[in-house]
């Protein structure tokens, strides 16, 4: 019985570790536009990182931030103020990895039994690299689209399907979200239901740009 009992718990170690190796390969996320970041996010605030600490919870374990936060922008519903952000220890699991006392991030994520938590797939930046349309949307124009549907083009042709839709064509140019769209225009809704790309005043061109095909 012993030499079965070794061959047992040889193979339980070997699905293990290719199981431990699906989850190194496993985090990938859908591109997605930061308003529709925003949107979907139950928490986004603007803070700073100022400590770390690795919580021996689960197999992997869990990272807990304490944040100083800055100003929140969604989530007044959910939590009075955000301490803390937690993430999963491992890449493998999404677990997001910020830099201590460095840097005001911007972070969206979502709240479970009270606490705040995000990921790769969430949308973190550091705030100092957004742009000045993305600041001025997450500050205001970001919720006035979030009824409207950001359609994203992968490949020619694409079409709107209905007049709440806007095209996202930064996949075409293989940016993403770090595209010309993304980082410059919010999709707004308009008269009638409508929703169509909205740039904003700049300080170059004092005209309101409006269309659905930047």
């Amino acid at each position: 019985m012993q030499p079965l009992y070794q061959r047992l718990i040889s193979l339980l170690l070997l699905l293990s570790s290719l199981h431990v190796f699906q989850l190194t390969e496993g985090c990938s996320c859908a591109l997605t536009h930061p308003q529709d970041a925003f949107c979907n996010s139950e928490i986004v605030i603007r803070a700073k990182v100022v400590g770390k600490k690795l919580l021996r919870d689960g197999p992997f374990g869990t990272l807990r931030y304490t944040v100083k936060q800055m100003k929140m922008y969604r989530g007044f519903d959910k939590v009075q103020h955000v301490q803390h952000i937690y993430t999963s220890a491992s890449d493998s699991l999404c677990g997001v990895r910020f830099d201590i006392n460095k840097y005001q991030y911007l972070i969206t994520g979502r709240v479970y039994n009270g606490k705040v938590y995000t990921g790769l797939c969430n949308f973190n930046e550091q705030w100092e690299r957004l742009s000045l349309a993305q600041r001025k949307g997450i500050n205001h124009r970001y919720q006035l689209g979030c009824d409207c549907r950001i359609k994203p083009c992968h490949h020619l042709p694409c079409l709107v399907t209905s007049k709440n839709e806007c095209l996202w064509t930064d996949m075409l140019s293989h940016f993403g979200n770090s595209g010309y769209q993304s980082r410059h225009y919010a999709c707004i809704q308009q008269k009638e239901g409508y929703c169509s790309w909205y740039r904003g005043i700049t300080h170059r061109d004092k005209t309101t740009i409006n269309t659905t095909e930047p």
